[in-house]
């Protein structure tokens, strides 16, 4: 029995809680997956996975031998970045998420990391901020941009690097257009924007329960005309329709090549969300990771996060 790897299939069976949706992630056949699975129960003599005609969880043994098959891998993850990468020059897999309204700035930074350190290959997700933190629990993921509001309910196991504010915009057609790209308009409160037709988050998405709370703030009570789990979507309702959205700065930054375009600043309330690099505190970080963190902190990288979220004054 190859140990290691059947260790790497149970841990993508805890990801996708699925036999089948497992052995592809891990190229497998399902056939494959199971056997490797009972060659492990045999090796430490208890029952690991639950089974019925679907994957059905772990036993308590099984989570404990989980537990261990995420820290084995990922020191393994640790050893083999260190002997395969120089002093300056850090090489190997980094995976990264973030809540979907910061893709923008994980795409921007994943890109210039990986200029700086071409032996870097970041892995960049789109996950809930529910998500990512299983996902940085379970050391599935190395580094997570999203809401460091959310930590203190983790009880104190990230850490974080603070690195731009959320302000809050609504992306609507241009009665004139100006010129090309996006125009930002003059400030709009909540209560007049939720007179719009809204495309908004689901109400599944953090994003979308800081939003509902401003138009409450404000007295309004919104129901939206389309609703999605797809920042993408939530622009091109926009682009594509008669529809309106509340957009961060980020996103808004993203479609400032979209003639005909107008956003305008969000007020009474004005929403602003702290967005942070978050890590697991306990968690020895591989060589990849420590080239990141040293970006995340980087003053040139802040004002080019800067530059391309928040108020988009600069």
């Amino acid at each position: 029995m190859n140990l290691l790897a059947s260790l790497r299939y149970l841990v993508a069976l805890h990801e996708h809680r699925h036999f089948g949706r497992a052995a592809q992630a891990c190229h497998i056949t399902q056939p494959a997956l199971s056997n490797a699975l009972r060659a492990l129960e045999k090796e430490f003599g208890v029952v690991v996975v639950r089974r019925g005609r679907s994957f059905e969880g772990f036993t308590p043994e099984g989570e404990r031998v989980l537990a261990s098959a995420q820290r084995m891998l990922h020191e393994h993850t640790v050893l083999q970045q260190e002997l395969s990468s120089e002093a300056a020059h850090p090489r190997g897999t980094l995976r990264l998420g973030a809540v979907p309204t910061a893709m923008p700035i994980l795409a921007r930074f994943a890109a210039l990391l990986q200029a700086r350190h071409p032996g870097i290959v970041p892995v960049a997700l789109s996950m809930s901020s529910q998500a990512l933190e299983a996902g940085l629990e379970s050391i599935s993921l190395d580094l997570a941009l999203g809401y460091t509001e959310r930590m203190p309910a983790l009880g104190g196991a990230l850490r974080s690097w603070p690195q731009y504010v959320e302000h809050y915009f609504l992306l609507r057609r241009a009665g004139q257009p100006q010129g090309r790209g996006l125009q930002i308009g003059p400030p709009i409160s909540w209560l007049d924007a939720a007179r719009s037709p809204l495309c908004l988050l689901t109400p599944a998405m953090h994003n979308r329960s800081l939003v509902d709370a401003a138009f409450r703030s404000a007295g309004a009570s919104v129901q939206p005309a389309m609703e999605t789990d797809s920042v993408l979507t939530l622009a091109l309702s926009v682009v594509a329709g008669e529809l309106c959205s509340v957009l961060p700065g980020a996103l808004v930054d993203a479609v400032r090549g979209h003639e005909g375009l107008e956003a305008l600043p969000l007020t009474g309330p004005v929403l602003t969300t702290p967005i942070g690099f978050m890590s697991h505190r306990q968690v020895q970080p591989t060589r990849a990771l420590d080239a990141a963190l040293a970006l995340a902190q980087d003053a040139g990288w802040l004002r080019h996060a800067a530059q391309h979220s928040g108020l988009l004054v600069h």
